[in-house]
C-alpha cells in the first residue's frame, strides 16, 4: 500500500503552478510518457473544476490506459486526482499550492496507490522515487518554460 508525501519549494507563483497543474489536457506536450490525454467531461461547480481525464501512457514497453476524476480548487488551490479504471487497484493524488514569503510556492504533494498487476506492483516500488523525481522535474521545467521566475531558485 504505497502512499508518498513530499514537500518542494518552486520559484514561481502558487497561481502559476496550480494552472499548470490542473490543465491536465495539456499534460502530453510536456509528460513524455503521457502519449495523450482526453478530458470527456468537464464542468464548473463555484471555484471548483471537475474533470474526467482519460490517459494513455507508455514507457520501456510498456503502455496502459487509465483514467481520473479530477477536482481542482482555484480558491485554496488543490488538485485531487482518484481512479475511475485503469490498472490500479487504488489511486489517489493530492497537489496544494502555498504561497511563501518570497512569492514562491510550497507544492505539497501526496500520492496513495496501488498497481492491480504485480509486475507493475514490483516495479513500481523499485522505482517510485524516480518517477516522483521525473513527475516534479516535468512540471518544475514547464514552468520554467512558461512562466517567469518570482525569486532565486533554492
Amino acid at each position: 500500500m504505497p502512499r508518498f508525501d513530499t514537500s518542494i519549494t518552486v520559484p514561481h507563483t502558487p497561481q502559476n503552478m496550480y494552472e499548470l497543474v490542473s490543465d491536465i489536457s495539456r499534460y502530453p506536450e510536456f509528460i513524455r510518457w503521457i502519449r495523450s490525454m482526453a478530458v470527456t467531461e468537464h464542468r464548473v461547480d463555484g471555484h471548483t473544476e471537475h474533470s474526467l481525464g482519460d490517459a494513455r501512457v507508455g514507457f520501456k514497453g510498456f503502455a496502459e490506459r487509465f483514467a481520473t476524476r479530477v477536482r481542482a480548487n482555484s480558491e485554496d488551490r488543490t488538485v485531487q486526482a482518484d481512479l475511475v479504471r485503469g490498472p490500479f487497484r487504488r489511486l489517489h493524488n493530492r497537489w496544494t499550492f502555498h504561497e511563501t514569503e518570497d512569492g514562491s510556492t510550497r507544492i505539497d504533494f501526496h500520492i496513495d496507490y496501488e498497481f492491480s498487476n504485480i509486475v507493475l506492483r514490483l516495479l513500481a516500488r523499485t522505482n517510485f522515487q524516480l518517477a516522483v523525481d521525473r513527475i516534479m522535474g516535468a512540471f518544475i521545467a514547464e514552468a520554467d518554460r512558461r512562466y517567469d521566475r518570482v525569486c532565486s531558485p533554492r
